[in-house]
C-alpha cells in the first residue's frame, strides 16, 4: 500500500496575514484560495519543489487547532546558509545555524502566529538524493 502525505493544516488567527507570510516571505506557491461555502475558506500553499502542501483556512475542523501550536514543521533545503540568508533578506527572523552532527544542520523560524518551522539541511541529500 502506498501513502503520500500531501497536506498539513496550519492553525492561524488571520488567513490573509498567514497567506502573505507563506507566499511572499517564504516563497510558497499559492495553489488554492477558495470559499466553497458560507464561512468556509481554504488556502493551499506549496513550498517550491515539494510534494506536500500546507493548508490555511476557516470554517472546517481541520483548522480549529490553537493558532501557534504547530511545532517543528521541517523545510528541507540543500544549502541552509543560502536559504537562511534569502529568508532573512525577505524579512523573516531566522535563528542561528545549529550543527547537530552527522551532516545535519537546523535553523528555526516562526510564522506570525508562532507556529514553529525549521530549515533542515542533511548534507548527503543532494542531487537525485534530495
Amino acid at each position: 500500500m502506498d501513502m503520500k502525505l500531501e497536506l498539513v493544516p496550519i492553525p492561524v488567527t488571520d488567513v490573509d496575514r498567514a497567506k502573505a507570510f507563506y507566499s511572499e516571505q517564504l516563497g510558497f506557491d499559492v495553489d488554492v484560495d477558495v470559499q466553497p461555502a458560507d464561512g468556509v475558506r481554504v488556502v493551499q500553499l506549496t513550498p517550491p519543489g515539494s510534494a506536500c502542501s500546507i493548508g490555511l483556512g476557516t470554517g472546517l475542523s481541520a483548522y480549529e487547532a490553537q493558532p501557534g501550536s504547530l511545532r517543528a514543521l521541517h523545510l528541507v533545503v540543500t544549502d541552509i546558509e543560502k536559504a537562511r540568508a534569502e529568508l532573512i533578506g525577505r524579512g523573516v527572523e531566522v535563528g542561528e545555524l545549529q550543527d547537530v552532527g552527522g551532516g545535519v544542520r537546523y535553523a528555526s523560524l516562526e510564522d506570525p502566529d508562532g507556529n514553529g518551522l525549521v530549515l533542515q539541511e542533511m548534507s548527503w541529500r543532494t542531487g537525485d538524493a534530495f
